[in-house]
């Protein structure tokens, strides 16, 4: 499992890979990720000290990830971070967190109090969709409800399902509603939906221009980043 890397392209940071609790909500119908956590608070923090002992700061820029949010890593990881922010003079930070968390996002801004990226996965504008097919609970009702929380939406492609339709406004959203934005364009793991090859190549040719906008990251396999396995 790599747990540290360099995003060199767009937005370069540093990235890691930490260790949390099992995710708070852990139903969505597509993610087998859930499963690298813990409920060792002792075992948590002797993996991601270690990963956070890696981070230089030569980027001023850190991104931190866990299979879950971020409010599931233990208090004393938070804390290493927080020292090495300060240490390592870094000026922005990335993490990402499960709308059932968004009345603590605030907070998790104060207690760092540096500019934060905070992403959520919504995998698609679509309620229905999103809901009911992906159970993602994530129950906002309109995009300036969700941007009351967080600023960088994380999108789902190419599942059997979904559609073309689904998928183009969906860009369209993304585009001219947020400064950042990351796609993942799904692989097949041990979840019982699949990819719909037909749509992810399409979509492909459609948005490869994508790869040039400075604000949106196409993951087109799982460890793009760098990180995981």
């Amino acid at each position: 499992m790599e747990r540290y890397s360099e995003i060199t392209n767009k937005n370069q940071r540093e990235i890691v890979l930490l260790k949390g609790f099992p995710c708070a909500w852990g139903k969505c119908s597509f993610c087998d990720y859930i499963l690298d956590n813990s409920t060792s608070k002792e075992e948590i923090n002797e993996i991601n000290f270690e990963v956070l002992e890696k981070i230089s700061g030569k980027y001023k820029v850190l991104e931190v990830i866990n299979s879950g949010s971020c409010f599931e890593l233990p208090k004393e990881t938070l804390e290493k971070i927080k020292e090495i922010v300060v240490e390592k003079k870094i000026e922005k930070l990335f993490l990402e967190s499960h709308w059932c968390y968004k009345n603590k996002v605030k907070k998790m801004r104060e207690f760092f109090g540096i500019p934060i990226i905070f992403k959520i996965g919504v995998e698609s504008f679509d309620y229905e969709f999103r809901n009911e097919f992906l159970n993602k609970n994530a129950k906002f009702k309109t995009i300036e409800e969700l941007k009351e929380y967080f600023d960088s939406p994380c999108m789902m492609v190419g599942i059997k399902g979904q559609t073309k339709e689904m998928i183009d406004k969906d860009i369209d959203i993304v585009i001219n509603n947020f400064t950042h934005a990351t796609i993942n364009v799904f692989i097949n793991n041990s979840s019982k939906l699949k990819r719909d090859d037909e749509l992810v190549k399409w979509f492909i040719d459609k948005y490869n221009y994508l790869d040039q906008n400075p604000n949106i990251e196409v993951l087109y396999n799982n460890t793009d980043f760098g990180v995981g396995e």
